[in-house]
């Protein structure tokens, strides 16, 4: 027995064992190759975006994030005719912080590139795949190698260069969290909490059985229900990834989430679901199919175990189906294995409890009776199960530009659904059969509390406030017909031109001086390309900055950064405009800000072969992207770090942090080590 345990154990951490080191790579690229007609053929290339991660359409507006770009150069073999495009469809996304309007793309996505044949054969392709990958805190600029055959229409997936890792996957163990968390509330519905004295019953009485028999039996039991729920869908999953791959997977995955189809019918199957709940009609299986799985529970060996979790699972599926779907829908947006580990926490979760009365039957005298209560859960279950399935409306909606579900609409339809289960468990509202509520228990009152402080959350994003703790779920803002903070920042955009016309010819003031340039008789270099937000002044070049360092004896902040770092311009709008902050970078640093994802063109004498990966750095991002790389072992933007004259660090190095009392730390600290010749020695592996 103790070696099952010990077996599962290292089964287990093994599915959920990750790496994390410093070099981010969430995007994992395949190939293929398509021949249109015979003169033409397309490249495809489907991208496996890590949970959390996205990446960016190939026509994307000058103002914002960077697009995908295939970068291929004609020989004699073939020519690109034009350029990439996108091969998926998803919604328009609106960005706050550049505001524009483009596609971003999560969990899978597909591109395309058409070429003309020059010549018939097999050929090499050769070129590169440039894109941008972002979540919440960071931005990663990134290159992939393109290497195919043509004529053999060879498929080649990306995988890891030598020295990158993996990213861990933080958001999978939300997921296995939320996962577990359902599976704990699937035992209330009406269809599960009364098979529990059931199990009782059936594993109470063991003649001749020994207290390890018993144990060992009630640990099959509980291995049964999980494996019935697990093994479907690995089986379905696990024969897609292996006849089709990851990008077959993918696809199935993202048709799922995002087609009208499936999303339609979810939104159908919750909503009838909920009808159910709410006392319309009951849904029950077949009989026949539950009566022959329970006629098999008679004997008590592993067969009959078998049947007993198999009747188990049959029963309740009319409750936990929608829970079911819900919990794999939310998990298709990462790798082919993710729902197979969604439903195996899911399983695991919903199955304990019956085997804790399997190993401990005496345990049923502590639980409440089914009664009333249960059909109050019941009723609970069915406005959640209203305020879900909108959800998968609200795709298709977005997806097919319908316009049926804009944010406020979406936003009324919750606010009046939590208004109602508020007022259902106050007892102002009754379904049929349910006895009035004449006083409320302390639970309930702390429900009523929770449900009408989400109503009150809520209602101010009916003009535009963000709710952010709901952004996952709720249509984009631009959705909105009325948005009053949109109102308020073009009025404010008035005020502003006004003032600046104003006072257009006001000398700057004094403190709005940057002595760091200003003192270093050079210009910097990359000027009319690059510039730092609120009028400070600095380099755009590494050893340009260090030579001004060493000229006025200050410490460098070196910011690496993009054009389409999101977070970065989230930093410098909200920490940067700190006056501690302000003022420190102005007249305590030289300040050089190093763009990694910038496309313009290095001198051809600057060109070099990288030592870290081996390839030619021909521009100004690429150059800054393998700098940051080599040196300190890190692909991410906003990327801060404080160095001496010498290129020693003074502290360890920062990334996206909003706290601006803990950023202001940093820059004293790293002033201090500078004044006091104390360095932070990084090692890197």
């Amino acid at each position: 027995m103790k070696r099952l345990f010990l077996s599962l154990f290292l089964v287990f951490a093994t599915v959920f064992s990750v790496c994390a080191q410093d070099i981010i790579q969430p995007v994992e690229w395949t190939f293929t190759i398509n021949d249109l007609n015979d003169e033409e053929f397309e490249l495809v290339a489907t991208a496996a975006i890590e949970p959390s991660y996205h990446i960016y359409s190939t026509k994307m507006p000058e103002l914002g994030p960077l697009p995908t770009v295939f970068s291929f150069e004609g020989n004699e073999y073939y020519e690109p005719v034009g350029e990439g495009y996108d091969l998926t469809e998803v919604p328009l996304f609106h960005d706050d912080i550049f505001e524009v309007d483009y596609y971003q793309f999560s969990g899978t996505a597909s591109f395309g590139q058409k070429f003309r044949k020059l010549k018939d054969g097999s050929f090499p392709i050769v070129g590169e795949l440039d894109y941008q990958a972002c979540k919440d805190g960071m931005c990663v600029s990134l290159t992939e190698d393109v290497n195919l055959t043509y004529g053999d229409q060879s498929v080649l997936t990306s995988a890891d260069d030598e020295g990158v890792g993996g990213h861990a996957k933080s958001n999978i163990w939300a997921m296995i969290l939320e996962a577990i968390l359902w599976g704990f509330a699937a035992l209330l519905t009406p269809c599960v909490f009364p098979m529990i004295p059931m199990t009782v019953s059936f594993f109470m009485h063991g003649e001749g059985e020994t207290k390890a028999q018993g144990r060992f039996k009630a640990f099959m039991y509980f291995l049964f229900i999980v494996l019935l729920y697990t093994l479907p869908i690995a089986i379905i999953i696990l024969v897609t990834w292996l006849v089709g791959g990851n990008s077959v997977t993918a696809d199935i995955f993202n048709w799922l989430a995002t087609h009208w189809l499936p999303n339609i019918i979810f939104f159908l199957v919750f909503m009838i679901f909920a009808a159910s709940f709410f006392g319309a009609f009951e849904i029950t299986l077949g009989s026949n199919m539950v009566n022959k799985s329970d006629s098999k529970q008679n004997t008590k060996n592993l067969g009959g175990i078998f049947f007993m979790a198999l009747t188990l699972v049959l029963v309740s599926f009319a409750c936990t189906g929608p829970i079911v779907g819900t919990v794999l829908i939310k998990s298709t947006s990462g790798e082919f294995w993710a729902p197979i580990v969604t439903m195996f926490a899911f399983a695991v979760a919903f199955a304990l409890p019956f085997a804790l009365f399997a190993f401990f039957p005496n345990l049923l005298q502590r639980l409440p009776k089914s009664g009333g209560w249960l059909n109050s859960v019941k009723v609970v279950l069915g406005f959640i199960e209203v305020a879900l399935g909108f959800k998968f409306l609200s795709v298709a909606d977005q997806t097919y530009h319908w316009h049926l579900l804009d944010r406020e609409v979406y936003l009324g339809i919750w606010i009046v659904c939590f208004t109602l289960l508020g007022l259902y468990l106050l007892g102002k509202i009754r379904f049929k059969g349910e006895k009035e509520v004449k006083e409320l228990g302390v639970f309930r009152l702390i429900l009523i509390i929770i449900d009408f402080t989400f109503v009150i959350y809520m209602i101010p994003g009916m003009w535009g406030a963000p709710l952010k703790a709901l952004s996952g779920y709720l249509p984009p803002k631009q959705t909105l017909d009325f948005d009053l903070n949109r109102i308020i920042e073009e009025n404010s955009e008035k005020v502003i031109e006004y003032v600046d016309a104003k006072f257009a010819n006001m000398a700057v003031a004094p403190q709005e001086q940057n002595v760091a340039v200003a003192e270093f008789d050079e210009e910097p270099k990359y000027a009319d390309l690059f510039h730092l937000p609120h009028n400070l002044k600095g380099y755009f070049d590494y050893d340009q900055a260090l030579s001004a360092a060493k000229a006025l004896n200050r410490p460098i902040f070196v910011d690496f950064t993009g054009h389409g770092c999101v977070n970065c311009r989230e930093m410098e709008a909200n920490v940067w405009s700190d006056l501690r902050v302000k003022d420190m970078l102005r007249n305590d640093f030289v300040i050089c800000a190093l763009y990694v994802d910038d496309k313009t063109s290095l001198p051809k004498e600057e060109w070099y072969t990288s030592t870290y990966d081996g390839k030619e750095k021909k521009t100004i991002g690429r150059k800054w992207a393998d700098f940051q790389i080599s040196k300190f072992g890190t692909n991410a933007q906003p990327y801060y770090c404080l160095m001496d004259h010498n290129g020693n660090l003074l502290m360890k190095p920062r990334a996206y942090d909003l706290d601006k009392d803990a950023f202001v730390a940093f820059l004293k600290e790293g002033v201090k080590n500078f004044q006091e010749g104390m360095f932070y020695q990084k090692v890197l592996e």
